[in-house]
């Protein structure tokens, strides 16, 4: 498990394709100033634990794929209209984008959730309670790769940073000068 820092990095590395399907950058950069901070979704149940009655516990059912796909279809619609309401008549949401901003919401939530069980398998598990990812379909742990201290200072770094530099690498793909020129000449 990385810090809060090293989640909002993997979940800006898993959103960097976005920059390969949405044309227009603003709304790339709404999507990912609004998305990002989804990939600390599977962590409420920090908050949740706290109430003796739920029967939560850190890195049990919320850390799941199953609560990331409920999120995604419950949370994921009102985060699209919430962009839509919110940035739907601005310079800042294409107007194509606008128009599928629930689907939009949803596949952000879907990706930034994943992203964050995925930067959970990467830690120690050792230190914390094993995930059960595939709960219910599998029992127990499923897969650990464990290449990072729990909470490295380090790695948590390194995930932001490494976030920021997968969007300027999309980015520049994209819609950088080689970018630009490649996809207004249809030759290339």
């Amino acid at each position: 498990m990385v810090d809060v820092l090293g989640h909002l990095g993997m979940a800006l590395i898993w959103l960097s394709p976005c920059w390969l399907f949405i044309d227009d950058q603003r709304t790339a950069v709404t999507v990912l100033a609004v998305g990002f901070w989804f990939g600390m979704l599977p962590d409420t149940d920090l908050v949740l634990s706290s109430i003796d009655a739920l029967g939560v516990h850190h890195h049990g059912v919320v850390h799941t794929v199953l609560f990331v796909v409920l999120a995604a279809a419950t949370v994921g619609p009102l985060l699209g209209l919430a962009m839509r309401r919110l940035f739907g008549d601005t310079k800042w949401l294409s107007s194509e984008a606008a128009a599928r901003a629930v689907p939009l919401g949803v596949v952000v939530v879907f990706v930034t959730g994943l992203s964050h069980l995925f930067a959970d398998t990467l830690s120690a598990p050792d230190k914390s309670t094993r995930l059960e990812v595939l709960w219910p379909l599998v029992e127990g742990p499923v897969v650990y790769v464990d290449v990072l201290y729990y909470k490295s200072f380090w790695a948590t770094i390194a995930l932001f940073v490494g976030g920021l530099a997968f969007n300027a690498a999309f980015w520049y793909l994209t819609h950088g000068r080689s970018g630009a020129r490649a996809r207004s000449d249809p030759t290339r």
